[in-house]
């Protein structure tokens, strides 16, 4: 096989490791800049330019697309689904994941338990924003942030206010979202592959800090999840249609509560603290989509129709 990588960096952790697992199955690997792809559209001819070289022998990509260039990223995944190249992670669910807000819309539809959230157009009812997700202490969260980035607490009414004035003085788009208390600073990441979760790890913050991202300083441990909880991050990857995601969640008094859904996760903190070869799960999946869709031409077509 074939496969592609869209990564801007090689020597990152995540993108180092799939190479590291597709090679040790024989495969040949070539990381791919997707910033410095160009795209030719015309009739029935989709074509791509890596560095002045095309690309048309790939079998399969796999996106590691970073939120700040989703948009040019995205296009050059649909430019690949367009030539017929299996992509590990739809263009459209790539989109989807990357808007937080649709996204928190498709997950309240399928039915997961959810933070009580609001998203409002810059209202100038601050007070009832605070008020319809419980009071103060409250999250409020950039719709553009990433890592943890962009997301305050408000440890009081009069804070969360004033947080939340500042940020729509910014004309900044901002979520604001209830704070589960009885989380203690910690979050659970479940990673799933082909419709499985094939690892999970608790994350704690540091002392004092609310956020358990592991960029922000926070721990990984080994976690057995409960089967609702399994459940819920299954059902959250589906709701996005993602085959591989990182599930985000809060155990909370009336269950699991998603958080997010990741489209492009990483790999260093969940395969050290689970010591599970993620990345050679991942390629084993592609190995089989691949396979799939040489027995069953009409899959290929479809991808291409919704590309």
């Amino acid at each position: 096989m074939k496969l592609g990588i869209l990564s801007r960096n090689k020597s990152l952790y995540s993108t180092s490791r799939l190479v590291e697992a597709a090679e040790e199955k024989g495969h040949d690997v070539e990381v791919i800049d997707h910033l410095k792809c160009d795209i030719v559209i015309e009739q029935d001819n989709p074509k791509i330019y890596f560095r002045g070289e095309r690309i048309d022998y790939l079998d399969a990509i796999i996106p590691r697309i970073g939120a700040s260039v989703t948009f040019y990223g995205a296009a050059v995944v649909r430019q690949f689904e367009m030539m017929e190249v299996f992509s590990a992670v739809h263009s459209q669910a790539l989109v989807r994941s990357r808007d937080k807000l649709r996204s928190l819309q498709l997950l309240a539809s399928s039915g997961v338990g959810l933070p009580k959230t609001v998203f409002t157009n810059y209202s100038k009812e601050v007070k009832k924003l605070i008020e319809s997700v419980g009071g103060a202490p409250l999250i409020v969260k950039l719709l553009e942030g990433t890592q943890g980035h962009g997301v305050v607490l408000g440890p009081t009414k009069k804070a969360a206010e004033s947080i939340i004035e500042a940020f729509h003085a910014m004309k900044a788009r901002v979520i604001v979202q209830e704070f589960i208390s009885e989380s203690k600073g910690a979050d659970i990441r479940a990673f799933v592959v082909d419709g499985k979760v094939v690892g999970a790890m608790k994350r704690q913050g540091k002392e004092g800090e609310f956020r358990s991202n592991l960029h922000q300083g926070g721990s990984g441990s080994l976690i057995k999840l409960s089967k609702i909880e399994k459940d819920a991050a299954l059902t959250a990857a589906r709701a996005m249609d993602l085959q591989i995601a990182g599930v985000d969640m809060l155990q909370s008094d009336r269950g699991p509560l998603i958080l997010e859904v990741n489209s492009s996760p990483g790999l260093e903190g969940i395969e050290k603290t689970t010591k599970k070869d993620i990345a050679a799960t991942i390629i084993s999946y592609i190995e089989k989509a691949v396979e799939e869709r040489k027995k069953n031409p009409a899959r290929k077509k479809k991808a291409k129709k919704h590309a």
